[in-house]
């Protein structure tokens, strides 16, 4: 039986090694966390093998079964069955039961999602946030005007967003929030190509940004979401 992780580390279960599964503990191994993987399918226990010792087939989910991978002395469980929804309920009742502090649960469904959490998990959508999150960032990337110059290097021409305005450069720092310099700033016809540090950002400002994509459109979205 595997016992609580000693020191800072958290100790994760990981109950179905689907594809979110899968994800979700690749990327738990590879930041260093101690994991604890079970799934009935046995290929699928052991390519996980590569990430953890602590994989194990499980065929059956009751609270014994369990019990015997010691993830009740997992900090956090995360059940990651969608499909089999009474299966998924199940999971969730015996984790609760067998003690674990943190229950996570993915659902695929309002309802599915709605009893899940009566039973006391902490619900994920992995579909629908993905699509909400790709919708964002197809969004945002439409309303900005990017030139890549490379894969690292892009230009971008973007309205100065109202929270920077009455602000200096250097008190703004997007070169340190987001990694963008400012190569120019339009206003009414006038172009500043040499910006000094002290400059203070007007309202009509048309700011010329020079940086990565995704500092780009981090930047685009910050806006979005800092307007009063």
């Amino acid at each position: 039986m595997f016992g609580k992780a000693q020191g800072k580390k958290t100790l994760y279960g990981i109950v179905g090694i689907g594809r979110f599964g899968r994800a979700l503990a690749e990327e738990l191994a590879e930041s260093g966390s101690e994991l604890i993987v079970m799934d009935w399918n046995e290929d699928k226990v052991r390519e996980m093998r590569e990430f953890t010792e602590n994989a194990y087939v499980v065929k059956s989910l009751n609270k014994k079964s369990l019990q015997e991978t010691g993830i009740q002395n997992c900090d956090v469980a995360v059940v990651c069955i969608g499909e089999q929804i009474d299966t998924s309920i199940l999971t969730v009742l015996n984790l609760v039961a067998l003690g674990v502090p943190k229950v996570i649960a993915k659902a695929t469904s309002a309802e599915h999602g709605i009893i899940l959490e009566k039973l006391g998990a902490e619900v994920v959508y992995p579909e629908r946030d993905m699509a909400v999150r790709l919708a964002s960032r197809l969004e945002t990337a439409r309303e900005l005007d990017i030139i890549q110059l490379s894969e690292k290097i892009n230009i971008s021409k973007m309205q100065a967003p109202e929270q920077i305005i009455d602000k200096t450069v250097v008190a703004v720092n997007l070169r340190s929030k987001f990694g963008l310099n400012i190569i120019a700033i339009e206003n009414n016809g006038t172009v500043l190509e040499s910006i000094h540090p002290n400059y203070i950002f007007q309202k009509g400002d048309i700011l010329f940004l020079v940086g990565s994509k995704d500092g780009l459109l981090e930047m685009n979205q910050w806006a979005a979401t800092q307007k009063v």
